[in-house]
């Protein structure tokens, strides 16, 4: 779907068919994810938003990678963070049977100029340092697609007024949101909030929470991805869930919630159970 990046995002939404969010685009087989094959697969699939992770190497250059995520995604023990550039664009990332695959890990800038005009593009770890990502994206001239997140915590709120006060951003909330109805009375250009949950009596997870953002105009972000069982992020409401239970079992309770992007493992599955249930 093409979107008119000049417009509110809110304007391109089609009411009750949530935006998909392709985490970390699409892997699988000899695809990894964060590589550019994984994000050419999530456009195939239709995703409408494609979420991707920013690693720093230790000469500042700038790496669409999980920070921490070296040894299980690129079979090494040296983490980017402490490596210099030359040698993190040697490194490759493995399939999923751990052997070493043709991708590199790519720079930011590479990855944007990729997708540049193609879908949203949600900026995971933005937080790992707020003025470069930011210098890069302007670079790059994909500010109306960007949506960057960061916990909700005061430290970050001030870097993105000194560097990036019109991004759209969303805080990470758990559980209850204390944040996004102060943010409006700051410069900041948060346009909702990125919520987890592990339970239906959280008040993120309740009617009147999504009444009151979507009264103030926001979007609300909800995870149905699983990196870890015990981390539950939208109460059970999962990719898991359903695909062994069944969509209506876990997409169709965030759609029927009213969450405006959902961010999934399984991109094309999603989309076909929104439009078609």
């Amino acid at each position: 779907m093409m979107f008119d990046f000049s417009r509110n995002i809110k304007e391109n939404m089609i009411p009750g068919k949530p935006m998909v969010c392709a985490h970390r685009g699409v892997s699988g087989g000899n695809i990894p994810c964060n590589t550019l094959g994984a994000f050419q697969c999530a456009l195939y699939q239709g995703a409408d938003m494609i979420e991707l992770d920013v690693a720093v190497s230790r000469d500042k250059n700038l790496y669409v990678f999980h920070p921490g995520m070296e040894r299980p995604h690129a079979k090494t023990r040296r983490l980017i963070l402490c490596t210099g550039s030359k040698n993190v664009d040697k490194m490759r990332f493995v399939n999923q049977d751990m052997t070493k695959t043709e991708y590199p890990v790519s720079r930011l800038e590479d990855v944007l100029d990729f997708l540049k005009g193609k879908c949203y593009i949600n900026v995971d770890k933005f937080w790992t340092d707020i003025p470069r990502i930011t210098n890069c994206i302007r670079k790059c001239g994909v500010e109306k697609q960007v949506i960057v997140k960061t916990p909700a915590k005061e430290k970050y709120y001030k870097e993105i007024e000194a560097c990036a006060p019109d991004f759209m951003y969303l805080p990470v909330v758990h559980h209850e949101d204390k944040v996004t109805a102060a943010l409006e009375k700051r410069n900041i250009n948060c346009i909702g909030a990125e919520i987890c949950f592990d339970s239906e009596e959280d008040p993120v997870a309740g009617e009147q929470y999504v009444e009151e953002m979507h009264g103030r105009g926001k979007v609300i972000f909800a995870n149905a991805i699983v990196y870890n069982y015990k981390d539950v992020l939208a109460a059970g409401y999962s990719d898991d869930t359903s695909i062994i239970k069944g969509p209506e079992y876990g997409w169709g309770k965030l759609i029927d919630r009213g969450y405006d992007i959902i961010q999934t493992d399984w991109c094309a599955m999603l989309k076909s159970y929104i439009y078609t249930r």
